[in-house]
């Protein structure tokens, strides 16, 4: 659940096991009924920090599409595609049953509430009808048939006067809110693409639409006239999914590339966008200014400053799985590099040109002196020094890992062994080799001043070497059940956070290493990246798409 206002006030929900298909908050506003692709709905307090469950149901099994409570918020009806029905009616508190959907053929998209008593509501489905309902208890009361192709969205009116529905055909229709009837059809070509989602002013004065023409649209409900107009883009990744009202000025429409467009129709302007990773964070860099770089599974980087403010980086960016990220303190500049085999420059917020392809599939991207970036690939490490590869250097063993500190890059391998060579300004030469771990090496990182080197791997253990002297200092820095995804050492060298996938943080002393910190479950699915942004503030991210950050207290 995401604040408008504020991005730091958000709540993320990770009680469902299964993936979420929809949440809608209840009218009184101290609920929230989400559901997931299994046909689980689950009723939790979104007042309380602590989320508590209100109510756990399975009204059918199969996808659930739609939910929507009543004006009194006590019944929901939830609507999809079950296999033994499509939709069904029950009490928030009990789960008991409140009536029954019926009349479709085909998967349900969406269903809507009349607020006002006498109850009244709809559901629109692939089969290209809508259903009127009377209740309360809910029953079918008539069949209506306007569009022609799938319906995506029907929408009641705060006032319970008209609802609006939207389909396939491009139509938007308005009906009665009692009676079901047909009050307008606006006619053809309003829209060039599907009709993704319709949603009311809360005055009952305007609804907008989103279509996959990626456009928005505003319309008077009383004239039934097209008022304004906003092209959001011309990517497909631009098509507009559904939006809703923020007050009785501001409309937030979804981009399918997860994007929230904020409309202003007071200016006619598109006032701000939301951005944030829509898919898995897979890994990260801060540079020097505390402004934090992630990199997702479907090749997106979002820049993330100390205030919030989250803003895409843009360009030709990558296609795939961003594998790692690299700040260069001589140039200002960060890199990347991707499982499309590409090494890419950006600064700020936009990629640069410059675009070099990798020998093999890169695992890691690390910075060291003198501006000099080091790829390392499956079959081998690379060096790159303005814009130009300078060095390749083939190794005997599968690279899975990389981490640089100043003249000394690390190289983490899947024969669990790692190993250390130093740069000279043209070539790679190993130094020596570090063999206490017991699985692929998954990250490396550096302490501050070089002399240090954590090294996690596929097994959970963490080792900390000295590298000056090429020993073990301990492998007790043990808590982790899974594969260790990333590591940051604290900015004062003598503590180290580390994420894994069985969900947990540690944050580990360097002095006492039987001293640490705990962070159960920070991320459903996984942790991916961790990074220090603050003495005592840490920053995740991984599987859930989501980016947090921690208070904590570091053991001493």
């Amino acid at each position: 659940i995401r604040d408008l206002q504020d991005p730091s006030k958000n709540i993320v929900y990770t009680a469902h096991t299964q993936p979420t298909t929809v949440a809608r908050i209840s009218p009184s506003g101290y609920y929230c009924a989400s559901a997931d692709s299994v046909g689980n709905v689950r009723i939790w307090d979104i007042v309380g920090e602590e989320n508590i469950l209100k109510l756990e149901a399975k009204p059918f099994a199969g996808k659930i599409a739609d939910l929507s409570w009543d004006g009194e918020s006590k019944r929901i009806i939830a609507v999809g595609d079950g296999r033994e029905k499509l939709g069904a009616v029950f009490m928030f508190d009990t789960g008991s049953s409140a009536g029954e959907i019926s009349g479709h053929s085909k998967a349900i998209n969406a269903v809507s509430i009349r607020s006002q008593r006498p109850f009244r509501a709809a559901t629109a489905a692939d089969d290209s009808h809508i259903v009127f309902y009377h209740g309360a208890p809910y029953k079918y009361e008539k069949t209506i048939r306007t569009h022609t192709k799938f319906v995506q969205d029907v929408r009641y009116a705060p006032s319970g006067d008209l609802f609006v529905s939207a389909g396939s055909d491009a139509k938007v229709f308005l009906y009665d809110g009692k009676t079901g009837e047909v009050v307008a059809d606006l006619g053809d070509g309003i829209h060039k693409g599907t009709v993704f989602g319709a949603n009311w002013s809360s005055d009952s004065k305007h609804f907008a639409t989103s279509s996959a023409d990626k456009t928005v649209k505003l319309f008077d409900a009383t004239t039934q006239k097209e008022v304004s107009c906003w092209t959001i883009g011309s990517d497909i990744a631009d098509q507009q999914c559904g939006n809703t009202w923020m007050g009785e000025h501001e409309i937030a429409s979804l981009s399918l590339n997860g994007n929230i467009n904020m409309i202003d129709k007071r200016s006619g302007e598109i006032a701000r966008v939301l951005y944030g990773p829509t898919k898995g964070v897979t890994t990260s860099a801060i540079d020097s200014s505390g402004t934090m770089y992630a990199g997702s599974f479907d090749g997106r980087i979002v820049s993330v400053t100390t205030n919030g403010t989250v803003e895409p980086i843009v360009g030709s960016g990558h296609t795939n799985h961003v594998s790692g990220i690299a700040t260069c303190p001589t140039t200002s500049k960060l890199y990347s590099v991707a499982y499309d085999d590409t090494f890419r420059e950006f600064a700020g917020t936009k990629f640069s040109a410059t675009s070099l392809s990798t020998t093999a599939q890169p695992k890691g991207v690390a910075a060291g002196e003198d501006g000099v970036i080091f790829v390392a690939t499956l079959s081998g490490v690379e060096a790159i020094l303005e814009d130009k590869k300078v060095s390749k250097l083939q190794v005997s063993y599968v690279p899975s890992s990389i981490s640089a500190n100043g003249s000394t890059v690390a190289v983490g391998g899947e024969d669990t062994a790692i190993y250390l060579y130093s740069w000279d300004g043209s070539k790679l030469t190993q130094t020596g080799k570090l063999d206490s771990n017991n699985s692929a090496i998954s990250c490396l990182a550096f302490s501050p001043d070089g002399g240090l080197l954590a090294a996690g791997d596929s097994g959970g253990k963490l080792m900390l070497y000295n590298v000056i002297k090429k020993e073990l200092i301990t492998g007790r820095w043990s808590g982790h059940s899974g594969r260790i995804n990333a590591l940051a050492f604290h900015p004062g060298g003598k503590h180290a956070v580390s994420g894994a996938l069985d969900t947990n943080i540690f944050i580990w002393s360097v002095e006492k290493p039987l001293r640490k910190a705990s962070i159960p479950n920070a991320c459903m699915g996984g942790v991916n990246m961790v990074q220090w942004i603050g003495e005592n503030t840490i920053a995740s991210a991984g599987a859930d798409a989501s980016i947090r950050t921690w208070e904590v207290v570091l053991p001493s």
